[in-house]
């Protein structure tokens, strides 16, 4: 970390290599590392949450994958007109990104080309400790969620937080039979979450403090630039993703090193 930076023709050289998931990963586990040796990282309180990557391609890209339809063959940013022609990812493909899914998040939100990423945070200080990047898909959040937990969370009985979309009776049933405890916020009708549950005080502290991963994934999209990749193709996001979320790590390091070090200075 001290030592000069290189020069701009090896990271062009190497820029495959840097952008590799499993490089990547291995710098983002190393900055855990860090604040893990500073005891910064709990092992008992968690959330979960997931969030939507718009792809590097555009709508004209998403044609039909037999051939037919508009835009096949025709001069690059030729006038399409898509109007009244149904177009779902079983039947339409993006000729720019394969690997990106048309999707929307929410009943009135427009349908983007898109990936999702997902990140699991410890909730004392907020600071990431997995993250997993997927095809956009309705399942993705809690089929990720699982896979999380599984590789990171090792001490039963912690807490998972996460919000209504969580709140399914699969999710919540297999948290249980790993020894988890779904601190889920509730639906309105038709919640998995049990009463009792829902009346703990650590329930309700779990829900305050699960807004600290929308502050992670706030960053990643403003200060990150990862509202849109600058890449093509999952592996690829992916590596933007953890590199990303490993500079957010070393951001939080920063502050709560700076606030042990004021709390040790002595007063008057």
């Amino acid at each position: 970390m001290d030592e000069a930076v290189w020069n701009r023709t090896v990271f062009s050289i190497n820029r495959e290599r840097v952008f590799a998931a499993d490089l990547a990963r291995e710098f983002f586990n190393r900055v855990l590392h860090l604040a893990e040796w500073k005891r910064f990282v709990s092992d008992e309180h968690f959330s979960v949450d997931g969030s939507l990557i718009e792809a590097r391609a555009g709508h004209k890209s998403f044609q039909k994958t037999d051939g037919s339809g508009p835009g096949r063959g025709s001069s690059r940013n030729a006038d399409l007109d898509f109007s009244g022609e149904p177009r779902s990812n079983d039947t339409h493909q993006s000729t720019t990104d394969r690997e990106s899914r048309l999707f929307k998040k929410g009943e009135f939100t427009e349908a983007k080309l898109r990936y999702m990423t997902h990140a699991l945070s410890e909730n004392p200080n907020g600071l990431v400790v997995d993250v997993e990047t997927t095809e956009a898909t309705g399942h993705a959040e809690r089929q990720a969620a699982i896979i999380m937990t599984d590789s990171t969370v090792r001490k039963g009985g912690a807490t998972i937080g996460a919000e209504r979309g969580y709140d399914v009776e699969d999710f919540i049933d297999q948290l249980d039979r790993r020894s988890l405890k779904a601190q889920v916020a509730r639906k309105k009708t038709g919640s998995a979450v049990d009463g009792k549950t829902a009346r703990g005080k650590g329930y309700l502290i779990s829900l305050l403090k699960r807004k600290r991963i929308e502050e992670c994934f706030g960053w990643m999209k403003t200060i990150g630039g990862l509202r849109k990749t600058r890449h093509i193709r999952l592996q690829r996001v992916a590596g933007q993703t953890l590199l990303t979320f490993a500079a957010y790590n070393l951001v939080r390091l920063m502050n709560l090193l700076a606030a042990e070090t004021l709390a040790e200075l002595p007063t008057g």
